[in-house]
């Protein structure tokens, strides 16, 4: 019934029907049919599938101003939703419309507010699921039971546990705790799960926040047992081509031990470029349906944090057998391009192969290189060449992509150095050189080219994917970039070369970060598809992940797809069927899983920074204003780190948000803050757990 119910209304999805006009549709004559209708139509609602209208019409959630996603409550009050969805935008839940949902629960939620730039607004209507179970905190002890000090300081209800469900914590030990009943007199009931250690001790807090997204940061002995058994699984060289004795090189950062990738290039009589990029196969080792497989599917991906890496795979793949070290046999799987000057993949090849890297170069080395280092120069005197040779291709890949309409977002990333107890001492922002943009241009055009020979194959596929943005998004990204002075030549539709000349514009401004926020804010997000819908920011018909199989799950799918269709030429209806009806679901699974690895990796990346800039409350700082929202504004230092100015805080004058040019002007004395405004800050306050700082604005 469940069933009938849904292909109804993706029949007619717009159309909202009353139960007589479901009960008429569906032919239902019987009372016992009836009942089985309300039951399930009572489920989809519950589940919000389905949305009742004060008429009793049913309709899809997706065709009403109604989403469905996970609350990220803040200190102060107000939220965000997350939606389920990936290509919605998140919503902005202002104080004291939360329906008493807590962080992190899966809620219903009514659009009130249609903003485009500082999110749409919206009130919880519903929590549809407690999605916060546990809760985590600093355990105190007082009047015979324990209590606790939540590290999500938007709980601002009591929280009782009794002493004999502490677990033995002790005064100021960090301790994960499941919630027993959330309406205890009034107060939040616990009881202690996890005792992780004392609130001082190194790494407590990364700890705290893997727990908090339920990431598992050890693999169990059974794993680790099939992870070295199939490590010494022998080689497979008669099918695979020998490249051993070519000049392969790694590059990747000073830090790095999974080597996913080597490349070689070579210069052709004709002028041409011969650019091999070989991948580890780790499809070779991790069978599907093995132990090793599940974890990974369930992981998605490896996440990367100040203190360390929690890879997808056991360090002795990652780390070991798979990794391309240098001067040890790797099996690996080879696109050989041959690549005009031009930078047009003029012909290649697609094979299963085993290589010997014979240099581990970082990128600073190669960039220093590049820079003239001459006893750099001398030490890898046998590859000075074919670096050079390197750098020429990847500039004609740049340019043809730029020609192309690929849009580069140069964004800026973070360092943040620890100290011995893995205290925030220093932060600042990551440069990237020349070797950087070398390798992430050879990655694309590999990517690409596997991408489109199998669609042209018609067979199931996992596709990168990024949907054209909505004329909606783009006439207002216009209409605000307009009012700052970028004047493009568009109207409510926007090329992708013309898109690129506005960050062009930016590019060295100090309007240029939040610029870059308003355009991805404008699109959609990329996401994993077993549909090719084509990548709008790289402006590619065909684009996949094939590169970094060590720490992705879509690319050991595709690398597995890879040995199934052109290396056994397994193309059989069994084979066609089976993966045509996993592959939306590991799609679906891998998008979920990176969109929970950013989220943990930013909100530690934000702990961090609020950790460094603790030391410095009440300093004063130059920094520029990059976002502006309808409860302040963020101002950035040239540092990276960001605060939040609450509108609250601006005293001088009442602000009004204009939500379509993004500004706050002052009611009387109509000054404007705007994105790109330089501006003197002090650091007033801040909240670590949290990674929340807040600023006061001293100068303009």
């Amino acid at each position: 019934m469940r069933k009938k119910l849904l292909d109804l209304f993706n029949k007619s999805p717009k159309e909202k029907l009353k139960i007589k006009d479901i009960k008429q549709q569906l032919s239902l004559s019987t009372s016992e049919e009836f009942t089985a209708m309300m039951k399930s139509l009572n489920e989809l609602v519950d589940e919000a599938k389905l949305i009742e209208n004060n008429n009793h019409e049913f309709t899809l959630i997706e065709h009403t101003n109604y989403v469905v996603g996970r609350l990220d409550l803040k200190e102060k009050g107000f939220g965000f939703v997350i939606p389920e969805n990936p290509k919605l935008n998140d919503v902005f839940i202002p104080p004291k419309e939360t329906n008493d949902a807590m962080n992190d629960d899966i809620v219903l939620v009514h659009i009130q507010k249609q903003n485009d730039w500082s999110n749409d607004e919206g009130v919880v209507k519903r929590i549809i699921k407690r999605n916060n179970t546990h809760v985590l905190g600093i355990y105190k002890y007082r009047d015979g039971h324990g209590t606790l000090l939540p590290d999500d300081k938007t709980i601002k209800t009591e929280i009782f546990i009794r002493k004999e469900n502490s677990k033995k914590a002790k005064k100021n030990d960090k301790v994960n705790c499941k919630i027993v009943n959330y309406d205890f007199k009034g107060k939040l009931e616990c009881e202690v799960t996890e005792v992780l250690g004392n609130m001082h001790d190194k790494g407590v807090d990364v700890l705290s926040k893997i727990i908090k997204y339920e990431v598992r940061n050890s693999f169990s002995e059974e794993l680790l047992s099939e992870a070295k058994n199939i490590t010494q699984k022998a080689y497979d060289t008669d099918h695979r081509k020998d490249l051993r004795d070519e000049l392969f090189i790694t590059i990747d950062g000073d830090d790095a031990k999974d080597f996913d990738d080597a490349v070689l290039v070579k210069l052709l009589p004709n002028d041409n470029y011969k650019l091999y990029v070989s991948i580890a196969d780790v499809s070779y080792y991790v069978e599907e349906n093995s132990l090793l497989d599940e974890e990974a599917y369930d992981r998605g991906t490896s996440i990367y944090l100040p203190n360390g890496v929690i890879p997808m795979l056991p360090e002795i793949i990652s780390n070991g057998e798979c990794s391309l070290v240098p001067n040890e046999d790797r099996l690996t799987q080879t696109c050989e391009m041959e690549i005009t000057k031009s930078g047009k993949v003029k012909d290649y090849k697609i094979y299963p192969s085993i290589i010997n890297s014979k240099y581990r170069m970082t990128y600073t080395k190669v960039n220093k290189i590049f820079e003239g280092d001459k006893k750099l120069n001398d030490t890898y005197v046998e590859i000075i060449g074919m670096l050079y040779n390197m750098r020429n291709l990847a500039k004609s890949l740049k340019k043809r992509r730029d020609q192309l309409g690929s849009i580069n977002f140069d964004s800026k990333e973070s360092y943040i150095k620890l100290n011995d107890n893995g205290k925030a001492v220093d932060v600042g922002p990551r440069t990237r050189g020349i070797s950087e943009r070398i390798i992430e241009d050879f990655m694309l055009t590999a990517n690409k080219v596997v991408a489109e020979h199998v669609h042209w194959l018609n067979l199931p596929f996992i596709y990168r994917v990024h949907e054209d943005p909505s004329k909606e998004k783009i006439h207002k990204l216009l209409k605000m970039t307009g009012a700052l002075g970028f004047d493009v030549k568009a109207k409510n539709e926007i090329s992708n070369k013309e898109l690129q000349k506005l960050l062009d514009k930016v590019e060295g401004t100090d309007a240029e970060k939040g610029v870059n926020l308003l355009v991805l804010r404008s699109m959609q997000k990329a996401i994993y598809s077993e549909q090719n819908l084509g990548h709008f920011g790289l402006n590619f018909k065909f684009y996949t992940h094939f590169t970094s199989p060590i720490r992705r799950y879509p690319d050991l799918m595709v690398h597995r797809l890879l040995r199934k269709y052109l290396y056994k030429q397994n193309k059989s209806t069994k084979t066609i069927e089976h993966y045509k009806d996993i592959m939306p679901d590991v799609a679906k699974q891998a998008s979920k899983t990176e969109r929970n690895a950013v989220l943990l990796e930013r909100e530690v990346v934000d702990m961090k920074k609020a950790e460094y800039i603790t030391r410095y409350i009440n300093k004063q700082y130059d920094g520029v204003i990059t976002s502006v929202t309808n409860f302040g504004l963020y101002v950035t230092l040239p540092n990276t780190v960001e605060g939040l100015v609450h509108i609250k805080e601006l005293r001088d004058d009442y602000y009004n948000f204009d939500p379509d040019l993004m500004l706050l002007v002052g009611e009387h004395k109509k000054n404007v803050y705007k994105v790109g405004d330089h501006v003197r800050v002090q650091v007033m306050k801040t909240n670590i757990q949290a990674g929340e700082i807040d600023f006061k604005i001293v100068r303009r």
